[in-house]
């Protein structure tokens, strides 16, 4: 094999290689042996059948078989040669083969960047700390209380108030026709509860048990659905019922309800588990501090077939998002040229962070455990209540899944290592003052 080195340009190599053709032929004539030995062709025994009439027969497919395994193996021959650490899987072109000639072809190849050690000692991060306040605590027990109310049918031939609770049939129209989404049947609706669209209960105060109403609504400008934002309909319903709704008394009878003996737990459980959602908020917003750190340790050049892939991937959602009406607000007056420049920007931040961790992770043995991805398996099931087998048996015969479920807890212990190691400062904050900062990933403030 003779090796011949074309270009290199930043993490891009290009290489030419040639196999001498006795090499190919060498393999074509042991392969099309071993076939010989496998099939049976009339007037001879297996293992008998002289060459050129294998060859005949089976020549051409023998030889895209030994071709493709040539390369495949000269490739990686090529790679483990030079020392190459791959970005992504190599290019390969054909350049030239003909039977009975050399075989010819360039691979192109990009290689992952060096990167240097960091020393996360001299990296300083500000740790927002925030705690259960005792009026966001009380808010959130009457919160339980409200959510555990229980209804009851008015008797008295009365109309419905603020507060009440009708059960309808209703069926909406555009236009005349029915469309998705806007039919319901034995809907439970407090009325100033905000649950429908504006309008909606409203157009409900006054309505008694056993009445039909026929509403007029505008749909909002910026309704989710694309179809309906801004349109009129008509929705009728049909009043079944009229109902009060009362919330239970905070006691112990409604402590054991919840699964709990008395109303100390009830309360300590709500307090954990709201200072359990106060501290992952925290943790997002450090790890985001701490990333955008990381991003200006280093600006080694990323890998432009990785940056290529993932931008892919983003625009894909990005195109989504336009079709379904989704768009984020501040993206829609945006050309898509500026989208492109945008989020191709963000795509090389992933990639830069992905490749940094990655490298940090194995230069300091940080691993995933068996045990560790177990549990990540099984809070995954635990989602799909009923199919939970069904999703274990999912990722353990799928390694792409799997690796999906092992990326974000590699990840996460990467990022404890270097905060283990950096200079934290703390400041109390509200909670208003956490889910408002920049800094805290809106999708979870």
């Amino acid at each position: 094999m003779q090796i011949t080195e074309k270009a290199t340009q930043g993490l891009k190599r290009e290489f030419n290689v040639v196999i001498a053709a006795s090499i190919i032929e060498q393999r074509m004539t042991t392969r099309l042996s071993e076939v010989g030995l496998q099939v049976n062709l009339p007037g001879f025994r297996p293992g008998k059948a002289p060459m050129n009439l294998l060859r005949k027969r089976f020549g051409q497919s023998v030889m895209g078989e030994i071709l493709d395994q040539t390369i495949n193996e000269s490739t990686q021959s090529v790679i483990a040669e030079k020392a190459l650490k791959p970005a992504m899987q190599p290019k390969v072109e054909l350049v030239k083969f003909a039977e009975g000639k050399d075989l010819e072809f360039d691979v192109k190849v990009e290689v992952l960047p060096e990167i240097n050690a960091q020393d996360f000692s001299k990296v300083e991060l500000e740790k927002w700390v925030a705690k259960v306040e005792d009026a966001d605590f009380d808010k959130a027990i009457q919160e339980l209380l409200a959510n555990n109310r229980k209804t009851q049918i008015v008797q008295e031939n009365r109309k419905a108030k603020k507060g009440d609770v009708v059960v309808i049939d209703y069926v909406g129209k555009l236009n005349g026709e029915v469309f998705d989404g806007g039919t319901g049947f034995d809907s439970y609706l407090e009325l100033g509860s905000g649950q429908f669209i504006p309008g909606f209960e409203d157009q409900l105060i006054g309505v008694k048990a056993g009445d039909n109403a026929v509403l007029n609504i505008n749909f909002p400008a910026d309704y989710g659905t694309k179809n309906l934002a801004g349109q009129a309909a008509i929705f009728n319903v049909s009043v079944k019922e009229l109902r009060t709704s009362e919330s239970p008394a905070l006691d112990d009878d409604f402590a054991k309800r919840l699964g709990e003996d008395s109303v100390e737990k009830v309360k300590a459980r709500t307090r954990e588990a709201m200072q359990s959602s106060y501290d992952r908020l925290i943790r997002l917003r450090l790890k985001r501090t701490l990333l955008d750190k990381l991003a200006e340790l280093d600006t080694f050049a990323v890998p432009e077939g990785m940056v290529d892939a993932e931008f892919k991937a983003i625009w894909s959602q990005i195109e989504q998002a336009k079709t379904s009406g989704q768009l984020d607000p501040e993206d829609t007056n945006k050309t898509d040229e500026d989208l492109r420049k945008e989020y191709r920007a963000i795509a090389e931040r992933r990639v830069r962070l992905g490749l940094l961790l990655s490298d940090i992770g194995q230069k300091n043995n940080i691993a995933v455990s068996p045990e560790e991805l177990g549990k990540a398996l099984a809070e995954q099931a635990s989602r799909y209540p009923g199919q939970e087998q069904a999703v274990v048996n999912y990722y353990k015969n799928s390694p792409e899944a799997l690796e999906s479920l092992r990326a974000p807890v590699f990840e996460d212990k990467v990022v404890d290592f270097i905060l283990g190691q950096a200079k934290i400062s703390e400041k109390a904050v509200t909670i208003e003052e956490l889910q408002k900062d920049p800094e805290t990933p809106m999708a979870l403030a």
